[in-house]
């Protein structure tokens, strides 16, 4: 497992205060939209309500890989598990262990056959074959259980248990494509600067920020420097990391 670089206490606190902004934000938005929203008679609320939730899911997968490698709550392992799992459980049921194993094997073997994240052709091949990785029998058992719950639970309301499932697969997608696919990808007429195998996208930070929460503006700085927290990846290319 990676561990954490030394972090000075107020990188520390920023950590867990964003963390805590973003599990919060998320949750009061889902509970607002499963359970109050009116989607038939507000649809373009109920539009904005499915992008800040997947907005908002991307980020709870950012904080679950934050806490892989050790600086949500840097020092503190059991913490940082903890928090890991929680989200991952809100993202889509996601098995924590089975998860920084795998992220832990994409970090060594980078946009190799080795890389469990990697895969090859085109987007949606590659897609396919990243949801058969870490989406197995144990998640589809998990999540379709919670789901049938939360249906009998809403009653009448039963369909707006979308408001979870949708953005959860969206920013998968949203994931998959800013901060795997465009990343990793092979491209003929550019090598990899180092044996990372991975670029950045060199977008504005704003960008960056609003695509995959600078994994996709920053992604070669990550791989550089993974004990970089997603907030402070930018730091890395501007002033060099701490």
């Amino acid at each position: 497992m990676t561990t954490a670089h030394p972090t000075h206490r107020t990188d520390a606190r920023t950590s867990l205060t964003l963390a805590a902004i973003v599990i919060a934000a998320w949750a009061v938005l889902h509970v607002a939209a499963v359970w109050h929203l009116d989607a038939l008679a507000h649809p373009l609320l109920a539009l904005v309500a499915l992008a800040g939730l997947t907005w908002l899911s991307t980020g709870l997968f950012i904080i679950a890989h934050d806490a892989m490698h050790g600086v949500v709550a840097p020092g503190r392992p059991r913490l940082n598990a903890a928090i890991g799992q929680l989200v991952l459980w809100l993202f889509a049921g996601f098995s924590w262990r089975k998860l920084i194993v795998k992220h832990m094997a994409h970090h060594r073997h980078a946009g190799t056959d080795d890389d469990p994240d990697f895969g090859h052709g085109g987007p949606v091949g590659w897609y396919l074959k990243f949801v058969r990785t870490y989406f197995g029998a144990r998640e589809a058992v998990l999540l379709g259980g919670a789901t049938i719950l939360y249906a009998v639970i809403l009653g009448d309301r039963w369909a707006y248990v979308a408001f979870w499932s949708v953005p959860s697969i969206l920013a998968s997608m949203q994931l998959f494509y800013f901060g795997t696919y465009l990343p990793h990808m092979p491209r003929e007429a550019e090598t990899f600067p180092d044996r990372h195998r991975a670029r950045s996208s060199r977008v504005s930070d704003p960008i960056s920020f609003l695509s995959c929460f600078h994994f996709g503006g920053y992604h070669h700085e990550h791989h550089l420097y993974p004990h970089v927290p997603w907030w402070r990846l930018p730091r890395t290319r501007k002033g060099g990391a701490e």
